[in-house]
């Protein structure tokens, strides 16, 4: 086991138990506790846990990481608006990445309907989506699994992606701001993240209106790297949610807002999957030019935009009324 993927096992557990003691870690990862006792040690550097005697316990400034369980429940009739939308930006017989998430595998439910479509993903979840969608090719990259999410990580999962090219990445992730980019609590989900989005020419982030302005541990993506952020609408009296919507839409993050007909939003079919006569849209286009992410492939032409409406002052007075409302 490498030296991180030993650390983010002894993190996992403080944060599942609160409170773990040397030799019981050493005892699940198979090491010393001399070794152990380093790598807390390493980890109190960083901020990540506190040294107590004979063991290792959270710090008081950070939360349990929610489990699969508890995010599937979160939020769901946004996901559900916010999948619709961008299970849109999929044409056919493109190639793309999915990364793991409560989001991105309600996105993965709506894609195999996409003929020719090609999926590279770490997700165990969305490859099941997927399993039975006979036009569309699953593509899993190796790792180790992650029971939590259900995604593979670590060194393995990297290497895999080393050398893949496709035209879109879609992420979630825990928290998003303009200052930080899109981030996570788990460092080895977020090295997996950063390993898509190498392999992408665009990076569409999926983030319902309660991730905005959320700042966690581990940045995957930063804001310049962002294309485009699908997301629902915040609820009028959620002022920091607006906040960074204008931020991010300043330094050129394309925005497109999912909402549904009579507050709604993708409810109405079985599995979730609403229809398109559900769905509104409001898109916030880019406010000026948005630069070219690092190492796109000259071969691969960038889908349309979201946003094609013009530019100017108008795309500001959009983002002022979503604001308000």
């Amino acid at each position: 086991m490498f030296a991180a993927e030993r650390r983010q096992l002894i993190l996992e557990m403080v944060r599942a138990n609160g409170a773990v003691s040397l030799r019981e870690l050493a005892r699940v990862v198979q090491t010393s506790e001399v070794t152990v006792r380093r790598d807390v040690r390493a980890l109190e550097a960083e901020g990540l846990l506190d040294r107590r005697h004979g063991g290792a316990v959270l710090p008081g400034g950070f939360t349990r990481e929610s489990g699969f369980p508890q995010k599937s429940h979160l939020a769901t009739a946004e996901k559900t608006a916010i999948a619709d939308l961008a299970a849109g930006l999929v044409g056919e017989g493109e190639a793309i990445v999915v990364g793991a998430g409560t989001t991105t595998q309600e996105l993965a439910r709506r894609l195999a309907r996409v003929p020719g479509l090609t999926v590279v993903t770490n997700s165990l979840l969305v490859a099941q989506a997927l399993a039975h969608a006979n036009r569309v090719e699953v593509v899993m990259t190796g790792g180790t699994l992650r029971g939590s999410n259900y995604a593979l990580v670590g060194s393995g999962a990297e290497q895999s992606l080393q050398g893949l090219r496709v035209s879109k990445a879609f992420l979630s992730g825990s928290g998003l701001t303009a200052e930080r980019g899109l981030s996570t609590s788990n460092m080895l989900s977020a090295s997996v993240d950063r390993a898509l989005v190498q392999a992408a020419a665009e990076v569409v982030v999926l983030a319902d209106h309660t991730k905005l302005g959320t700042d966690t541990m581990f940045q995957t993506v930063p804001t310049e790297l962002i294309t485009r952020l699908v997301t629902d609408e915040p609820p009028g009296h959620d002022d920091r949610a607006g906040t960074e919507l204008q931020a991010l839409a300043d330094q050129g993050v394309q925005i497109a807002v999912a909402g549904a007909s009579g507050g709604a939003a993708g409810q109405g079919s079985p599995g979730g999957d609403a229809g398109p006569a559900r769905q509104q849209r409001r898109d916030v286009p880019l406010p000026g030019p948005r630069r070219q992410v690092p190492g796109t492939a000259p071969g691969l032409r960038p889908a349309a935009s979201l946003g094609d409406q013009g530019t100017g002052p108008e795309q500001r007075a959009r983002v002022a009324d979503l604001r308000r409302r």
